[in-house]
């Protein structure tokens, strides 16, 4: 047996001996009983020269065929993703394994690949592949992935409502306030609660109350903008963030998503609940006052519209 990577030393034992035919048939029934793929092909002309038992089981017969015409579908030529270049160094000789995942052009399904070049018996340059079928383990990983990423997005999102939690308000508005510092433009705040939601709760119940809540929050959906941020703070508190907003425009936004809510009527047996909200207003004009400074200067004024009567609009701040 000569090395890896070495090429064939001649010998005297000519070629199709009972000690030749023994020792490949041999290497066969151990090669047709992994559970992978395994085949050979010419790196120079893609012929295939060996295919094991699992390898014809799902590709058939390589009947002197290029490895890309029995293994891939829908290739013209050698394929584009062909491992030849990874297994040979800078000189051309055979180096060491190569291992990658693909997914099947034709069969849809992931295998794991482990190749290497080697001499051939008559000393030409093959790539010898071992595939493993994955796509259990990569089903499972996507699962996985999908699962985690929907973890995350539920990690900035109200679970009720669909708006953003406190958490995401916070980190968007942040990048929005930024953006407005460097600009030096104007950015509005808008907080508002549920008038006497407590009363909406002790009458119908808590699950009643969710519904308001999700109505409210559908209500608020229809009347922003794409860059605006809107939230569930906590509770029946509401808050937005306005970008390039003046003060004008602020006031008008709030007090149409009052009239908004103020109409929405919730079927409940044979009654309709109603609610209305109070809102407070803070608008910056040239992007000087952070977030935090902002969303207090909006609070004052929601209070200021509890304290005078409810269901109203109330400006507060510079």
């Amino acid at each position: 047996m000569h090395s890896p990577g070495s090429k064939p030393e001649e010998t005297s034992r000519e070629p199709g001996t009972a000690c030749d035919c023994s020792r490949t048939a041999g290497f066969e029934i151990i090669l047709d009983s992994i559970d992978a793929i395994v085949y050979v092909a010419d790196m120079r002309t893609h012929e295939l020269l060996y295919l094991n038992s699992y390898g014809r089981q799902h590709y058939g017969d390589p009947e002197a065929l290029k490895c890309w015409q029995v293994l891939q579908a829908g290739q013209a030529g050698p394929c584009d993703f062909c491992s030849n270049p990874h297994l040979l160094d800078a000189d051309g000789e055979p180096a060491g394994v190569y291992v990658w995942e693909i997914r099947n052009t034709r069969t849809g399904r992931w295998y794991e690949c482990r190749d290497q070049a080697r001499y051939w018996s008559d000393g030409r340059l093959v790539r010898i592949e071992i595939a493993t079928d994955i796509t259990e383990r990569k089903r499972i990983e996507e699962e996985l992935a999908a699962a985690k990423h929907q973890a995350e997005a539920l990690a900035h999102v109200d679970e009720l409502t669909g708006l953003n939690n406190r958490r995401a308000f916070f980190q968007l508005g942040l990048q929005a306030f930024r953006q407005a510092a460097r600009a030096a433009g104007p950015i509005a705040v808008i907080m508002f609660d549920l008038d006497h939601f407590k009363q909406i709760n002790d009458a119908h119940g808590h699950l009643v109350g969710d519904k308001v809540l999700v109505a409210v929050a559908n209500g608020m959906r229809s009347q922003i903008r794409e860059a605006d941020i809107a939230g569930r703070l906590g509770g029946e508190e509401f808050a937005l963030i306005l970008p390039e907003t003046t003060l004008s425009e602020a006031l008008t936004a709030a007090e149409r998503l009052r009239g908004v809510i103020a109409a929405t009527r919730l079927a409940h047996g044979s009654i309709h609940i109603q609610c209305t909200s109070s809102f407070g207003v803070a608008v910056c004009e040239d992007g000087s006052l952070d977030l935090e400074h902002m969303l207090s200067l909006a609070d004052a004024g929601l209070y200021k519209a509890k304290r005078n009567g409810r269901n109203r609009v109330e400006h507060a701040g510079p």
